[in-house]
């Protein structure tokens, strides 16, 4: 303010651009000019005149009055604060905030027409309420940011992952196409391609998932931190900016997806290799007609390379995808039905506890449910070794001279029937009759044991095949 004292507000306006002085300099002549409004006349003129009186300047530049221009950028400071502070109608202080139209007014604009319904109240009181409000929805950003990095770090860990299985995988047919010898070196590469091709979109769909995620984070950090700094502004700058800030803050951050079926399909490049190849190596290739899909296991399983053997063992790291079944100690086959009749034989002669059948795919496979039909399982099980239960709704206890060692379970899907069979003699142990909606998917699980042991395995049966089936 003292530095404007001695200049009167006509000696802070340009002669040239008639506005208040930015960076001027002085003449020769004693004028003052801005510095562009002199720059752009002397090119205009191709002469280093005055604008005002026409001497000729000095080669070189003009100094800076460096009093003038302290003075005039004071007068403008001093200007922008009486206009914000100051109502554009009445002149008078905006010391009211209309509730309505979240804005601040004056007395006057108190009585007016416009207002004269509205809630209003001091600008104190609704900095304090806004203020609040802000910090409000604040808080939801943080909390979305919160959730938002949690599903990082865990898209991090599924892309990881990815990465573990596609080398798990790529390990084991390596080691199954050196028991077929030389000349299937071209069907293992062929594999070995689409595997890797599979490894790489779906680690380009996680990279992209996380780019994405990544922005979202930075863009939210940004709003949260521009949103502070706007917090701790003075009441009526803040109430100034208020809509904007509501409006900031109040952007829509989408739920963190959930990624279906983004792992490694493992069962498409392990299921059956043997088989593919049958009629080129017919003495070496076994048929199972179900595989297991690790993707849905529970993570104390433990499978063998084909995945058609299953036991329970130490807790492996595995992600909590959509697909895992987390609320018991199972695994889905590969390949669910929607018709036909369908079969399969388990060997369970050296386990004292197992669970199997079918499960529709609906069943839910993060939360504990009953292993009964209401519930979507229709299933046997062993339990102490000695005692052979169909899994209904209570429960029934089966009748049997000697515990089985090999159970065939035959779906007739269109039927609704699915039949246990005692593989030995033929004889049926129990039948379930239904009406099946939905995929139905083989079911098998060895049972929940102690931490450090180890089952025994459940094992898909393989089928005899020769070379001329029909």
């Amino acid at each position: 303010m003292a530095a404007t004292s001695s200049f009167s507000v006509q000696d802070l306006v340009c002669p040239q651009c008639s506005e208040i002085y930015c960076v001027p300099v002085l003449l020769k002549c004693g004028h003052n000019i801005c510095k562009v409004c002199l720059q752009k006349f002397w090119e205009w003129k191709g002469s280093r005149e005055c604008p005002v009186c026409g001497t000729v300047s000095l080669p070189g530049r003009p100094p800076i009055n460096l009093a003038l221009k302290i003075a005039a950028d004071g007068y403008q400071v001093l200007q922008t604060d009486r206009n914000q502070e100051i109502c554009f109608l009445h002149n008078e202080k905006l010391k009211i905030f209309c509730q309505n139209d979240e804005e601040a007014i004056c007395l006057v604009c108190q009585t007016s027409k416009q207002h004269k319904v509205h809630e209003c109240c001091p600008v104190e009181e609704a900095a304090q309420q806004k203020k609040k409000e802000i910090s409000d929805l604040l808080e939801d950003l943080r909390k979305k940011l919160k959730e938002l990095n949690k599903t990082k770090d865990q898209w991090e860990d599924t892309k990881t992952y990815i990465q573990i299985q596609a080398t798990q995988d790529e390990k084991t047919i390596k080691e199954e196409f050196r028991k077929l010898h030389k000349f299937l070196w071209e069907e293992e590469n062929a594999r070995l391609k689409a595997l890797k091709q599979e490894e790489e979109i779906k680690t380009q769909v996680m990279c992209n998932k996380l780019d994405s995620i990544k922005d979202q984070i930075k863009a939210l950090c940004c709003t949260i931190s521009e949103t502070e700094t706007v917090l701790r502004a003075d009441d009526l700058p803040f109430l100034q900016d208020y809509k904007q800030t509501k409006k900031r803050v109040k952007c829509n951050i989408q739920e963190p997806e959930c990624i279906r079926n983004i792992l490694i399909d493992s069962a498409k490049h392990l299921d059956l290799l043997k088989y593919g190849i049958w009629k080129k190596m017919a003495n070496f290739v076994k048929y199972v007609p179900v595989a297991l899909d690790p993707n849905t296991a529970q993570s104390n399983l433990k499978f063998s390379e084909e995945l058609t053997c299953v036991q329970y063992s130490s807790r492996q790291l595995v992600p909590d995808n959509p697909e895992r079944c987390t609320s018991r100690i199972c695994v889905l086959g590969a390949k669910g039905f929607r018709s036909g009749k369908h079969s399969w034989t388990v060997e369970v002669s050296h386990s004292k506890e197992w669970y199997i059948g079918v499960a529709r795919e609906s069943i839910k496979r993060k939360s504990a449910v009953f292993l009964n039909p209401a519930e979507g399982f229709w299933v046997i099980g062993l339990s102490n070794g000695e005692s052979l239960w169909a899994q209904t709704s209570p429960r029934t206890k089966l009748t049997m001279k000697q515990k089985p060692e090999r159970i065939t379970v035959e779906l007739d899907y269109d039927k609704g029937k699915v039949v246990f069979i005692n593989a030995a003699d033929l004889t049926t142990i129990h039948i379930f009759k239904d009406k099946f909606t939905e995929r139905i998917f083989p079911y098998i699980s060895p049972g929940l044991y102690g931490e450090g042991k180890i089952s025994s395995s459940l094992s898909i049966c393989p089928l005899t095949i020769k070379v001329d089936v029909e």
